[in-house]
């Protein structure tokens, strides 16, 4: 099983240091989900553990080991990921784009072997997109785009999945369907999963642990229980939220929230 950590993490983009000195651990076998404002660090942590993003200083360990000293081949047979906003080449079809995922495992020309065309098949079934699998990505909602990109994560069969917004452009349902089936992964299968997620109580739902960033800096980092309190969320957002224990799932939820304001009235930033 594949872990992930980082030590003195220091990332920018050009001059401006978005994130500065972080140390992370992420539990293996786990789901984790970051949360924090818009801006805060959270999507440029995962594009640096991804190796998207040269970090400016500080390390980044899978499984022990110099990320920057592993060849790409051997990251991506390791660690999957998915980031914003995915851009497929112009005429692909679904079938095509999810195969993609079998790239690092395979050797020679490339073609899709047996047990290739296997793992294929079996991710487009478990996002329900085998009936789209000749169809032209070009012509999916935004909402079949994502499964896609998820499709292809899958295929990669990867022990560490890292995904960023993995439920963006998805309605309530696909939301839940997306979720549920990265839980089922986990729970039969071990992977460790990283979500970057600003639905809140999906996040609280989903996770095994939270961590909640905001300047780049870890606000907060532990159990669901731990980082959906009205402390850590007005610290994380600026807001004072009210926190219940939803009835069905027994996981914190939040269920009303304002802006909070200085004695003055004034909105704190």
């Amino acid at each position: 099983m594949d872990s992930i950590a980082t030590q003195n993490l220091a990332v920018a983009y050009e001059d401006n240091l978005v994130v500065d000195d972080l140390d992370m651990q992420i539990p293996q076998g786990k789901i984790t989900a970051i949360i924090g404002p818009n801006g805060c660090g959270k999507s440029t942590v995962l594009k640096a553990v991804g190796r998207i993003l040269k970090p400016k200083g500080g390390m980044v360990y899978l499984n022990g080991d110099d990320i920057r000293q592993l060849s790409t081949r051997e990251v991506a047979q390791k660690m999957a990921i998915l980031p914003q906003s995915p851009q497929a080449p112009a005429g692909l079809t679904v079938g095509e784009l999810v195969a993609y995922g079998r790239f690092p495992h395979q050797r020679g020309f490339g073609k899709l072997g047996p047990e290739d065309k296997k793992v294929v098949a079996w991710a487009l079934e478990v996002t329900k997109l085998t009936e789209l699998e000749t169809t032209a990505v070009d012509n999916l909602s935004g909402g079949q785009k994502q499964r896609v990109w998820i499709a292809m994560a899958l295929a990669q069969q990867t022990d560490l999945i890292l995904l960023d917004e993995p439920t963006t452009y998805l309605d309530l349902s696909y939301q839940l369907e997306v979720l549920e089936l990265l839980y089922r992964l986990n729970r039969e299968q071990g992977c460790t999963i990283v979500m970057v997620l600003h639905d809140l109580n999906l996040a609280a739902r989903f996770a095994d642990c939270m961590i909640a960033i905001r300047g780049g800096d870890i606000i907060c980092h532990g159990r669901p229980e731990e980082v959906m309190t009205a402390g850590v969320l007005r610290e994380t957002f600026h807001i004072d939220a009210v926190i219940v224990t939803e009835p069905r799932t027994r996981r914190p939820a939040c269920i009303s929230y304002d802006l909070t304001r200085d004695q003055d009235g004034r909105i704190c930033r």
